[in-house]
């Protein structure tokens, strides 16, 4: 084999990569189901080839999600001149849920995979606790400082509201539409920050 068709051959799997990449992101954009079968169709390739590149969905998904989430500090922009943990919590939680609404396929791709196979829990982006911590920094010198304990308890109460499983609760068993299950979560984080900061008092 020459050094050209070497290289031919490597440029074209990496274009298939790319391509199967590029279809997972498409589709994820949508929020429609995601799947292997569907990001094949769309790549124009074989669920089989698809699956020799990526091991699994969530490796798939966890690559085509690279960079689409904005960092904590880019994320909460709007609130970085509040020093008000309520307001700043209140506005991660929104902000995270708008975006896992819009995303949902993908996201509940993940948290099947990760139910049904917890060694893969790696793969799935921990977008929440950048945006929980970031949220929190006015706390972190007096909360955080006289009672390091509740201050990791609220971030792990926090982990349970500000989440995707908190979303589908709200609308998959409770009924609600997203905006009424996004209102009640923020509520609810709002609610356990607002405690904790009279803690301090």
């Amino acid at each position: 084999m020459t050094a050209q068709a070497g290289t031919g051959r490597t440029n074209q799997k990496q274009r298939t990569r790319m391509a199967i990449v590029a279809a997972a992101r498409d589709l994820i954009g949508t929020g429609a189901e995601v799947t292997m079968p569907a990001i094949a169709r769309a790549a124009l390739v074989s669920e089989a080839t698809a699956y020799r590149y990526f091991p699994d969905l969530p490796s798939l998904i966890s690559e085509a999600l690279a960079g689409v989430w904005p960092p904590p500090a880019e994320a909460l922009a709007p609130v970085a001149d509040s020093s008000d943990p309520v307001e700043r919590v209140a506005f991660a939680c929104e902000f995270l849920l708008r975006g896992i609404h819009s995303r949902q396929g993908s996201v509940r791709a993940m948290i099947a995979a990760t139910i049904a196979r917890p060694e893969t829990v790696t793969t799935r982006p921990g977008i929440r606790f950048g945006l929980i911590d970031h949220a929190l920094l006015p706390l972190e010198g007096t909360l955080g400082a006289t009672d390091p304990g509740a201050f990791a308890q609220l971030k792990r109460d926090l982990a349970v509201v500000v989440s995707a499983e908190a979303f589908f609760t709200l609308t998959d068993l409770c009924g609600l539409d997203p905006d009424e299950a996004i209102a009640s979560a923020v509520r609810t984080a709002t609610t356990l920050t607002e405690a904790a900061v009279r803690s301090i008092a």
